[in-house]
């Protein structure tokens, strides 16, 4: 299998195969050193772009210096990612024929303010390359701020 980077639509660059990947296939290893999640936030501390990959509970993460840090997000990625001892895996999710870009769901979940807009053009896109669950979350804490705002200015207009 072969893998190479050039332009996307999704996003700058991106990273395709140049023969046909088998459903199951080990695509590639998401590789980098690895440091921990505070380490990180300190040094892309004002870095717009990132390629940081979180294993397990996301106190360590990879730095990404590899072809598969140009692996772009998608809600209906062909990969999927998967961590055995400390490595990460990008798996085909189906049979990718040669010239695909591949993707995989981010599923990002960092309580970044940046809202991670998708581009990918996905049927299902959800507009953010947020996990759902972090969509979620991100929703009813924004719902419950505005509950105590409204609370807050009722509390202040009585005499």
């Amino acid at each position: 299998m072969s893998l190479i980077v050039r332009s996307s639509s999704i996003h700058a660059a991106g990273c395709y195969t140049t023969t046909p990947i088998r459903k199951g296939a080990r695509v590639a290893e998401y590789t980098g050193r690895h440091i921990s999640k505070d380490e990180a936030d300190r040094l892309y501390e004002d870095y717009p772009v990132t390629y940081l990959f979180g294993l397990g509970d996301g106190a360590v993460v990879i730095d990404g210096f590899c072809t598969a840090m140009f692996i772009n997000h998608s809600c209906n990625g062909n990969c999927e990612t998967t961590e055995d001892d400390g490595h990460i895996w990008i798996t085909a999710l189906r049979n990718i024929p040669a010239g695909n870009e591949i993707t995989y769901d981010y599923c990002l979940y960092d309580g970044s303010v940046d809202p991670c807009t998708c581009n990918c053009g996905a049927k299902n896109c959800r507009g953010s390359m947020y996990s759902p669950q972090e969509i979620k979350r991100r929703k009813a804490a924004q719902k419950k701020s505005a509950t105590k705002k409204k609370q807050g200015k009722r509390k202040a207009a009585k005499p």
